[in-house]
């Protein structure tokens, strides 16, 4: 469904950040792309939603490509009239507006009021918990509310694919459970197709099909989702494991990561 070949991401004209990126998102699948801090992995989302040159960021090489369709030069509102949306990372909802006022402005593209009670109602169904607080000022809702809304505003648009910007980060581990439970769901009822970057390689490797590493701008490994949690490298670099004995990630120098991934 969606192919990055190649891309390479400059901003400001001068700051190169994404070195000769490679990713493909197959149809109904759960893809994850790992890595650390400044890896690149939100660039790559940017790139594909179209929001990159907001932000003085282009693709300068390579192309994106969604149902055969190259997207890499529309705006954003342009992808997500083909069916992409982005789900920001930090839970971005509209803090001044009420749950149920944030999911119709994710509608805003929906052609009629019908169709917008129906998504809605779609919503309600998969974030029970955001059906019993629409009437609550999105600020006031938990971080776990939050998150659950932004995924619900994403829905509102009829989305074929989702790009979830570390959708964990600062949950409780039992809300990021249910919401990862729920992003199952979504693939298996709805056929929406996930690409979620995180940095918990554990958490991702358990829900995802495919994965991606990121490290300094380039994919170093990729593989299905079962591999990748057996492979050594990963138990070791993002697990904090080597055999039978934890390991810190700061241990294991830098050089070494690339020798074994790279050379």
């Amino acid at each position: 469904m969606l192919v990055l070949n190649n891309i390479e991401v400059i901003y400001d004209g001068v700051i190169l950040v994404l070195k000769g990126v490679s990713i493909e998102a197959n149809e109904g699948r759960i893809t994850t792309v790992l890595g650390a801090n400044g890896a690149g992995k939100t660039t790559t989302l940017k790139a594909i939603s179209g929001v990159l040159r907001t932000e003085r960021g282009d693709v300068t090489r390579g192309s994106i490509e969604f149902k055969g369709q190259r997207i890499d030069r529309l705006r954003p509102h342009e992808v997500v009239k083909l069916g992409i949306v982005q789900v920001f990372e930090g839970r971005r909802v509209f803090a001044n507006l009420t749950a149920e006022e944030n999911l119709i402005a994710g509608g805003h593209i929906v052609s009629s009021t019908a169709k917008m009670r129906e998504n809605m109602e779609k919503v309600y169904t998969y974030f029970p918990r955001i059906a019993e607080r629409r009437h609550v000022i999105a600020g006031y809702l938990s971080g776990g509310e939050q998150q659950m809304l932004a995924v619900g505003r994403a829905l509102m648009s009829d989305p074929n694919m989702i790009l979830l910007d570390e959708p964990s980060l600062g949950l409780a581990p039992m809300i990021v459970e249910e919401i990862f439970g729920i992003v199952q769901r979504l693939r298996a009822q709805e056929n929406v197709t996930f690409l979620i970057v995180e940095q918990n390689a554990t958490l991702a490797l358990e829900f995802a099909d495919f994965g991606y590493v990121m490290e300094n701008g380039a994919v170093v490994l990729q593989g299905p989702a079962e591999e990748l949690r057996g492979n050594a490298d990963i138990k070791e670099f993002y697990l904090g494991m080597s055999g039978d004995e934890k390991r810190s990630f700061r241990d294991v120098k830098h050089y070494r990561r690339r020798k074994r991934w790279l050379g």
